[in-house]
């Protein structure tokens, strides 16, 4: 929804109107990229980690990504595998730069409570490559 007599560009979406998308690991419900039609040159979603998921190991070729832990304790790995990679619990309001490129997973270290993160990308049209 674009505001009434306004050329500025600046649009509203309605919750009803995100685009979700469900897996076995949890939630991502994306509020603004391109296929939306309300941002070109930014991705912004927020992420569900059901209790003690991880979603799986994955890069972004083409942008580089903030996650803002709302609620819950994420552990976020960042590195190819077991010999190559480091970890950081994150609690409410730790935030972690991932650059484009870098492989990375978050895990919910809860087994009673989802963790929410908030997410945002440098390009309207993320990428996304798994990584084994």
């Amino acid at each position: 929804m674009r505001y009434k007599g306004n050329d500025s560009g600046i649009t509203v979406l309605r919750a009803d109107d995100c685009i979700i998308a469900d897996a076995d690991w949890g939630e991502l419900r994306w509020h603004a990229n391109d296929e939306l039609g309300n941002s070109l040159d930014m991705t912004v979603g927020r992420c569900v980690l059901k209790p003690g998921k991880s979603n799986p190991r994955h890069l972004h070729p083409n942008c580089s990504e903030v996650l803002v832990v709302i609620s819950g304790v994420v552990s976020h790995s960042i590195g190819n595998g077991d010999n190559d990679q480091t970890s950081a619990e994150l609690f409410a309001g730790d935030t972690v730069t991932i650059p484009k490129g870098v492989p990375h997973q978050a895990c919910n270290l809860s087994n009673a409570e989802e963790a929410i993160v908030f997410i945002a990308f440098s390009s309207a049209d993320r990428q996304t490559e798994l990584v084994d």
